[in-house]
């Protein structure tokens, strides 16, 4: 089977990703960042915000520089850190929403920055940062993402669920999966194996953990997907009571391969969390993955990847590539200039077309940015598939 670039493709391989919940000390940290950027775009769609977030035991650190309304206090910031946490829900002795201590080390941004990437006069609104992003999909999933990142959220978002409502007893917020799949001439065809790592209570066996985890993973995969039992693993240190920061340290933007396609698809240099969608790490690697599932869902390409890069203080990519992995049922030359012309790819345009000045980034934070449904009021705009017409009348 020839692929793209000439390179013959292997006719079975084995690939895997990974996932990590939102009680994770990494994406805790998300979460409180993201939390930060919705509370000031609710104030001011207009400000900026870089956010970092640092928690350990008992601790939570939030730095980062911010331009918006002076009703965002670093008191008011410190709420949304406890309620955030809350959310999660952490209430243990080594990591409590109510007894954590917050410190606030917010300033202002940059006049330097602000200068480069304002709009003034005739100067259109710039990119606040060099930088290139890359945007995916295929036809594996319905989502159109990757099936093993697919799976391995969605088993770590149904423990959640399950934990969150009370149905599950017993569970903890921190925890992690990993699915290897199977795939044969380039289609997945089961699972060859499953990590699930998950805090618990005191009280619970390896065993009772295990039985506890199995129904959700079977009820996520596909029929006839469930790995075989001797590599079906859960809990394969045998005990996780102590987790969460407690555990381990963790800091906003480390997850960064969990964020989007799980290893199968390139990632350009930044994080996404914390960040205003004036951003292009965020804003374009949203706009590219828009771009990219729209060319699959119109049937122009079983996969495709887009890459745009940008440079501080000017407003047009300077490129935009599309590579649909030898798998394009059109000229790609021609579909790089269809996507260019469809959608204005300036940091204003594309915050604009995907109506991105709005606090809808707090639910990104776990689970995946990209693969999710589009929700009623903008959040996971750049899920849509509203370009589909557009792209196959071009075409036509």
């Amino acid at each position: 089977m020839v692929g793209a670039r000439g390179y013959v493709a292997r006719s079975e391989h084995l690939f895997t990703s990974e996932s990590v919940s939102e009680g994770h000390p990494d994406k805790i940290c998300d979460r409180i960042s993201d939390a930060a950027v919705d509370a000031y775009l609710a104030a001011d769609p207009g400000s900026r915000v870089a956010v970092e977030t640092l928690v350990t035991t008992n601790r939570i650190v939030l730095a980062g520089e911010v331009r918006g309304p002076d009703s965002i206090t670093h008191g008011h910031l410190e709420e949304v850190a406890r309620a955030a946490v809350r959310d999660i829900g952490y209430e243990q002795d080594g990591f409590h929403w109510k007894t954590a201590r917050v410190e606030v080390l917010v300033h202002s941004q940059s006049p330097d920055i602000a200068r480069g990437v304002d709009a003034t006069g005739a100067k259109d609104e710039g990119a606040g940062d060099q930088g290139i992003m890359f945007g995916y999909a295929c036809t594996e999933t319905p989502a159109l993402m990757p099936a093993p990142i697919y799976y391995a959220h969605n088993i770590l978002k149904s423990l959640a669920e399950a934990r969150h409502s009370g149905a599950q007893p017993g569970l903890e917020p921190d925890s992690k999966s990993q699915v290897t799949l199977r795939y044969v001439d380039g289609v997945p065809v089961g699972a060859a194996s499953i990590v699930v790592s998950t805090q618990h209570d005191e009280g619970l066996s390896t065993d009772d953990v295990r039985e506890i985890v199995r129904p959700y993973v079977v009820e996520v995969l596909p029929d006839g997907w469930m790995c075989p039992e001797d590599v079906f693993y859960v809990n394969p240190t045998g005990r996780f009571v102590i987790g969460g920061p407690h555990g381990d340290c963790g800091l906003t933007g480390r997850k960064i391969i969990v964020d989007t396609y799980g290893g199968a698809a390139p990632h350009g240099g930044g994080a996404f969390s914390g960040k205003d969608p004036t951003k292009v790490d965020r804003s374009a690697a949203y706009a590219c993955r828009y771009l990219a599932k729209n060319v699959v869902a119109a049937g122009l390409a079983e996969r495709c990847t887009i890459q745009v890069s940008y440079a501080i203080g000017v407003a047009r990519p300077l490129s935009l590539y599309v590579d649909c992995h030898g798998t394009a049922r059109v000229d790609e030359l021609k579909l790089e200039t269809v996507l260019s012309e469809s959608v204005d790819l300036s940091p204003r345009g594309l915050r604009e077309h995907l109506k991105l000045s709005r606090p809808i980034y707090a639910r990104t934070a776990a689970y995946g940015h990209f693969g999710r449904q589009p929700e009623p009021d903008g959040g996971f705009s750049w899920e849509r598939t509203d370009l589909v017409d557009t792209l196959k009348s071009a075409f036509s």
